[in-house]
């Protein structure tokens, strides 16, 4: 792969190529690849659209080392716990590829994020199961807890009868954020859901970048009042761009 043409590349040769070296400096604990760039570009980019304050370089150094740099301002105990979890998340989500998507699966993505967070624990948040108090969306309701599993149910029972490219997942991610079946979390693993079924389905990834948080956000809350997914199809797609331009340095 090494000085391969990158305007022939295909979409297989690309995904090929990140899957085995996610693989291989997973195993070599190689953090100066493609895998622990993916690691910490998602997991920044998809705390940081919830709120995190921890910055890049902060996250790249609880990623290669464990520690954060010494500095004057507090850390917040549950950014650094949600970054870890991130952080396992996404190796869960390697370690499962070859499975389908289900709600358990997705049950299980949510585990790895939230188990490790004092906060969520403390206020008696479900960790690793659907919510069981109502939660909003801004001005927006969403799904009841009583009615997730089931809402769930048939967002599974279409997205399997779905042939899978970006507007599909479009249309997944949108109906998944409108249910937001966690009490918390509901973001972060449906960004990371989004990430796997692209590299699982032939499709280039996209990781949302907080610099597009607006127009994210709005492209949801587009789908949420209109049920179009013009907006969030196109960001997907320019997302997709951003993060393939990205890996070609260490291809």
């Amino acid at each position: 792969m090494w000085g391969a043409d990158m305007n022939n590349l295909t979409n297989k040769e690309f995904l090929d190529f990140l899957l085995e070296r996610f693989k291989i400096e997973r195993e070599k604990f190689d953090r100066s690849g493609v895998y622990a760039y993916t690691q910490r570009l998602l997991a920044y980019n998809s705390n940081k659209i919830e709120g995190s304050t921890l910055t890049e370089e902060q996250t790249a150094s609880l990623f290669d080392n464990g520690t954060l740099p010494k500095s004057d301002d507090y850390y917040r105990a549950k950014d650094v716990e949600e970054m870890n979890g991130h952080f396992l998340m996404f190796n869960k989500m390697l370690d499962t590829l070859d499975e389908a998507l289900s709600q358990d699966l997705i049950k299980q993505f949510h585990y790895e994020l939230k188990s490790g967070v004092f906060e969520d624990r403390a206020n008696g948040y479900a960790i690793g199961d659907y919510k069981q108090r109502p939660n909003m969306i801004g001005i927006y309701q969403t799904v009841r807890p009583e009615n997730v599993a089931q809402e769930m149910y048939l967002l599974m029972e279409w997205y399997d009868g779905q042939a899978i490219n970006i507007s599909v997942l479009a249309e997944f991610h949108a109906r998944y954020e409108s249910i937001h079946p966690f009490q918390d979390g509901n973001g972060r693993t449906g960004r990371l859901i989004l990430f796997r079924e692209c590299l699982k389905n032939g499709v280039v990834p996209a990781v949302i970048e907080d610099a597009n948080r607006n127009e994210y956000l709005e492209a949801l809350k587009e789908y949420r009042e209109e049920k179009s997914l013009g907006k969030l199809i196109t960001l997907f797609e320019k997302e997709q761009q951003f993060y393939f331009e990205k890996c070609k340095y260490f291809m």
